[in-house]
């Protein structure tokens, strides 16, 4: 890989294609990056937090994968598994950082392969059930519009590396933002029919956004360190940009997000993760010894 690092040299064997999955294209997630702490900041909250949204990432982006082969057409499922690649990326950095502040030295693929469910720290939205189309639309569009608001402001985290990773990502979550905002128009606002499955989809996500605003000690402690965000202060925001959206869809302006608790940052999981995990882990643990 050229470039000394990956925020120097991410883009540059691929400039002919500015599309290229962020993330990819290195060996070390962080080599030659100064991964030291800001003065303050424990390794173990730095590194729990970095799990909490690696495992959104990674989560999210091993369901999309469902869609290869089965979206609508063609040119979506190429769009959705960039998608899944980009937050594969951005996962991939974020457990590579918890494995260096927590002193372990595990890098991405022993967080991702080696763990077991009740270890993960993702919001059960990421982990919910594929269902049609449009309850993906509305799952990316809910997850994206939440995720940016957070990373926008990450990006001036005291934690470097952090807010290296978020401002790279902020890029990435805008177009998926994007991509499921023309969707939800182009469905809610189309036939009776393509409507119909959009309020449904809406019925069927709505009460697991809850989950999205609560706050877990660890978000806070960072949050008031300035290293982290606290969810709760990016709700009145999502609400703003989803009844935005929802409204441009002819869809009925969503209620206020149903209160919600820390749960699948505690690593308290639906019964959709379990076999999740299994289909992302399969290969890794049956040759745990294998590179490739």
């Amino acid at each position: 890989m050229s470039g000394d690092n990956i925020f120097t040299g991410l883009t540059a064997e691929h400039d002919s294609d500015a599309r290229w999955a962020f993330g990819t294209g290195f060996t070390e997630a962080l080599a030659g990056v100064d991964t030291t702490l800001p003065p303050g900041v424990r390794g173990q909250e730095l590194a729990t937090y970095c799990q909490m949204l690696g495992d959104d990432a990674l989560i999210q982006a091993q369901r999309l994968v469902h869609w290869v082969t089965d979206a609508p057409e063609l040119e979506e499922e190429v769009a959705l598994a960039n998608i899944a690649l980009d937050l594969l990326g951005q996962a991939r950095l974020l457990l590579a950082r918890a494995g260096q502040a927590d002193g372990t030295g595990r890098d991405e693929d022993a967080f991702a392969y080696h763990r077991d469910p009740a270890e993960f720290h993702n919001v059960h939205l990421a982990e919910a059930p594929r269902g049609d189309f449009a309850r993906c639309v509305v799952t990316l569009l809910v997850l994206s519009t939440w995720r940016l608001a957070l990373f926008t402001r990450l990006a001036h985290s005291k934690d470097p590396v952090l807010a290296a990773i978020a401002a790279k990502g902020v890029n990435e979550l805008a177009y998926h933002r994007e991509y499921a905002v023309s969707w939800a128009l182009r469905l809610g606002d189309g036939t009776d029919y393509s409507h119909e499955r959009m309020v449904q989809a809406l019925a069927q996500v709505w009460p697991l956004t809850g989950e999205l605003f609560a706050t877990h000690p660890v978000e806070a402690a960072l949050a008031a360190q300035g290293v982290g965000v606290d969810p709760v202060t990016v709700r009145e925001e999502v609400h703003e940009v989803l009844t935005q959206v929802l409204t441009g869809a002819t869809l009925a302006a969503p209620a206020p997000f149903p209160a919600g608790e820390v749960a699948g940052r505690r690593g308290r999981h639906t019964d959709e993760l379990a076999p999740l995990l299994d289909e992302l882990q399969k290969v890794a643990r049956e040759h745990p010894e294998a590179t490739w």
